[in-house]
């Protein structure tokens, strides 16, 4: 059909690191994230190589650090854990819905369903949960609906390749927590995911 549209089911793997770091934060241990979801694709010129796409998914991220998040939900306290303190875990995860906007260019044809591609965008992230995880050995803290998330999170992103793997970058246009504070210094990271996606027609 020369009227097709590259609609397509997406999953992408990531491996998750943090900018704009406060002072003495580090990552430890390898952070992960998974998304997926669906894309319609919206052609705009005749020969249906660029294209505006829009669609839904959902995203989880979690980041292996040394930032301890203690007390309760409402109330959340944030220390970093000192270099020579042993621990087995400490993360926090988050869960969200998306909802993803993005321009597209790639060599396809009606008859061709193997083509380059360059994808890139904006995607607008809704969190629905999220949990802490702290375990020095001797204690165990687990905090969900931290109230210092920021609920609506954005950012901009990038995926290219050929045929279904393509190579996939994402960077947070805005804080992942809006009042979180340690030692009076706000904790403004802002997330970097870079990994691969798969389209899936």
């Amino acid at each position: 059909d020369s009227l097709y549209r590259e609609d397509q089911f997406y999953f992408s793997i990531t491996y998750n690191t943090l900018m704009d770091k406060p002072s003495g934060l580090s990552q430890r241990k390898f952070s992960s994230g998974f998304s997926g979801g669906f894309l319609r694709d919206m052609p705009i010129n005749k020969k249906r190589t660029v294209a505006i796409a829009s669609g839904i998914g959902f995203t989880y991220n979690n980041y292996n650090q040394n930032m301890a998040i203690s007390s309760t939900p409402e109330t959340p306290l944030y220390t970093i854990v000192d270099s020579e303190a042993k621990y087995s875990k400490n993360k926090f995860s988050i869960l969200s819905f998306d909802v993803p906007v993005e321009f597209r260019w790639r060599t396809s044809t009606y008859e061709n369903h193997k083509f380059w591609r360059i994808y890139g965008g904006v995607k607008f992230s809704y969190l629905i949960y999220d949990r802490s995880v702290f375990n020095n050995g001797q204690d165990k803290v687990i905090l969900s609906g931290n109230k210092d998330f920021n609920k609506l999170q954005y950012g901009a992103y990038i995926s290219s390749g050929y045929n279904t793997i393509n190579v996939y970058a994402y960077y947070g246009l805005n804080s992942l927590f809006k009042s979180a504070k340690i030692n009076d210094e706000s904790v403004n990271m802002k997330a970097l995911n870079i990994g691969i996606i798969f389209y899936i027609l």
